[in-house]
């Protein structure tokens, strides 16, 4: 009887045991997929975040390219604006012609593109210091700054705006040659934007040296912007020229000061 009553109970403590690791299997099955959903949102953040520091970068290099001379197609750029032929001069006409052909020239050695050192024309038709001639529209990226200064007529002007960047084309050499076409379209999902906005002038302590040849800091004149940048990933299935309903928008600025 006692035997009997034993070979029961081992059985019943095995059905108990193998119930308990069950459950524990399951736990720990959920707890991992729990995980690595957080990584995986994790990670998204954290490629958002550097897009959004991409976007800094690349407004700061607008404003020094605009400032030492953009790089352009002779070709197809509206910026060459010829002398007027009612009132402009044989000399100012000959200068005119003679730039037109030494951007031509460095286009032809560096693809197709010259550097538009024009300092005659103000800016934006030559090169020069940013305005803020531009208005900006409402984004979910513009309004998520609350620090923005508006005119008389309710509108921020600011020097440059560019929007819905996409990531994917930055990208899409370096993938496309690796085959990595899933990874591509998963990168076309992070967005950038940027726009900058003058402040004014400003005195800046810069390094210097003196006829001694010792380095001394100096005070320099110089413009400062305002820089603002977005980091943006769109849910999945949007298209390329969507961008209203981000599903991670990071939004950072800084403050430059260029030398003037």
């Amino acid at each position: 009887m006692k035997r009997n009553n034993q070979k029961g109970f081992t059985l019943i403590l095995s059905l108990v045991l193998l119930l308990v690791m069950s459950l524990m299997g399951g736990s720990l099955i959920v707890i991992s997929s729990g995980d690595h959903q957080s990584n995986n949102t994790s990670d998204e953040y954290q490629q958002t975040f550097y897009i959004a520091e991409h976007a800094l970068v690349e407004a700061e290099k607008y404003i020094i390219n605009e400032m030492i001379g953009p790089w352009i197609n002779p070709g197809e750029t509206t910026r060459l604006q010829p002398p007027n032929p009612a009132t402009a001069t044989d000399a100012e006409t000959e200068a005119h012609t003679d730039y037109l052909e030494s951007l031509t020239s460095e286009a032809n050695l560096n693809g197709g593109f010259a550097r538009h050192t024009d300092a005659i024309h103000p800016w934006p038709v030559g090169r020069g210091t940013p305005i803020n001639v531009v208005t900006l529209p409402d984004t979910p990226c513009t309004n998520s700054f609350r620090n923005l200064v508006r005119n008389d007529a309710g509108n921020v002007m600011v020097s440059v705006h560019k929007s819905n960047l996409n990531f994917g084309d930055v990208i899409a050499p370096i993938l496309m040659n690796e085959g990595a076409l899933e990874e591509l379209t998963h990168m076309r999902r992070y967005r950038w934007e940027y726009f900058a906005i003058n402040v004014g002038r400003e005195q800046f302590s810069g390094g210097g040296s003196s006829i001694k040849k010792t380095t001394t800091n100096v005070q320099k004149q110089g413009t400062v912007y305002k820089v603002y940048g977005c980091g943006i990933l769109m849910p999945k299935g949007s298209n390329d020229t969507e961008f209203e309903n981000p599903e991670i928008l990071i939004p950072l600025e800084t403050l430059v000061i260029l030398s003037t």
